[in-house]
């Protein structure tokens, strides 16, 4: 009777510890945890916990984290519009890439377009020579996304209208308590000339690999995203030069075309004529003959 107290109280033991939630900075306890944790590597998810065995922290990290793709191979999502003839042909393959075309079917375009300039001040240097024009014109569409990837990524530090002074750097107010940004120096203002003049190399070039203290985003913003947040850029700074960089007009400069004009180039398809009668194709008079 004894002994069948004692194993009662054991399991109940085991089974309150078991079933224990988690609660403030208690994790509580897993059932099973290969089914919440699985063995698989994830690309861009560090799930490593404590009871994994088949590796350690530092290998599940490194087979976690993105990496280049196998040579000879295309990565699913990869789309070259990037070598598209001009922007009519650049927005015409997306259009095909993400099913907006009859007949096709959507893909999630990601980052993976081939660049040719490697993590160096050379490159970056070459990169902003050689990088002279967007490869997508100026949609309505594109900058209003482009705004929304900017708010997200960049605008915490360049600031809501480019100007370097985002939250991260912002001035103390106690009367509105507000404390102050964690950077003792702005970031770049990017309505500033020496910005306003550089080619679209520059900002590509950044996104890619970072700058200064600014890390890379190139996992964050897909190929196109890159792109159109260098457009809500532009946008930026011709609205503080009151200048106008919008699908209808680029007052700004000449490194991307407004989609009107990109629009008006494009080749327009020939109505269809209709057949002729076939009396009309052999001649036919309905009867009247020329008696001369």
């Amino acid at each position: 009777m004894r002994n069948t107290l004692y194993i009662a109280i054991l399991a109940s033991m085991v089974l309150y510890v078991a079933c224990s939630p988690a609660k403030g900075n208690r994790t509580g306890h897993e059932f099973m945890p290969d089914m919440v944790h699985p063995t698989a590597y994830e690309a861009n998810l560090y799930d490593h916990y404590s009871f994994i065995q088949w590796g350690t922290e530092e290998e599940y990290k490194q087979y976690a984290s993105p990496r280049q793709h196998v040579n000879g191979t295309v990565p699913r999502g990869q789309i070259n519009a990037a070598y598209a003839g001009t922007e009519a042909d650049a927005t015409q393959a997306f259009d095909l890439f993400t099913g907006k075309e009859d007949g096709t079917f959507a893909y999630t375009p990601n980052g993976r377009v081939p660049y040719y300039y490697s993590d160096t001040e050379e490159e970056r240097l070459r990169a902003t020579r050689e990088i002279t024009s967007n490869p997508f014109p100026i949609t309505a569409e594109g900058l209003v996304h482009g705004k929304e990837m900017y708010d997200i990524y960049c605008g915490i530090c360049h600031g809501e209208t480019g100007n370097g002074l985002g939250y991260l750097v912002r001035e103390e107010d106690p009367a509105k308590n507000i404390t102050a940004g964690v950077y003792p120096a702005a970031p770049a203002n990017l309505l500033l000339d020496t910005f306003v003049v550089s080619t679209p190399g520059r900002f590509y070039h950044a996104i890619m690999y970072g700058k200064n203290v600014m890390g890379s985003y190139a996992d964050k913003l897909s190929y196109r995203e890159r792109w159109e947040v260098i457009h809500y850029i532009r946008s930026l700074q011709a609205k503080e030069r009151k200048l106008e960089y919008s699908p209808s007009a680029n007052t700004l400069n000449s490194e991307a075309k407004p989609w009107a004009v990109v629009e008006a180039q494009m080749p327009k398809e020939k109505p269809v004529q209709p057949a002729a009668p076939a009396d009309a194709a052999n001649g036919d008079d309905h009867g009247q003959q020329n008696n001369h």
